[in-house]
């Protein structure tokens, strides 16, 4: 499958908002969120060749449940040897005022 970068992420609030109730309904007191700076998210676009992302589940070395971010190309693969995000802040504890995504 080819990227362009152009694809349609699009989801409504209400669809959303179901989803996000349906993990937390399903995984009281875990991480719900992790927040990424601008700065690096746009670090992994500005890469030669990147026209997204790709998010990675993952656990740190104290079993604390993380995302880890690549640039990807448009055939699809990952750039995994430029700029790799991970280190996010997690919600919780440091989440956003309640909202249709958080509560």
């Amino acid at each position: 499958m080819a990227f362009t970068g152009n694809e349609d992420h699009s989801i409504a609030l209400g669809t959303a908002s179901e989803w996000t109730k349906a993990y937390r309904d399903a995984n009281p007191n875990s991480i719900i969120g992790h927040y990424f700076g601008g700065a690096a998210i746009e670090a992994i676009l500005a890469q030669q060749n990147c026209v997204g992302i790709r998010i990675y589940y993952a656990i740190n070395d104290v079993g604390v449940k993380q995302l880890i971010i690549t640039g990807v190309d448009a055939a699809g693969n990952d750039l995994y040897n430029g700029l790799l995000a991970e280190r996010s802040i997690n919600c919780p504890p440091t989440c956003a005022s309640n909202n249709p995504l958080n509560s």
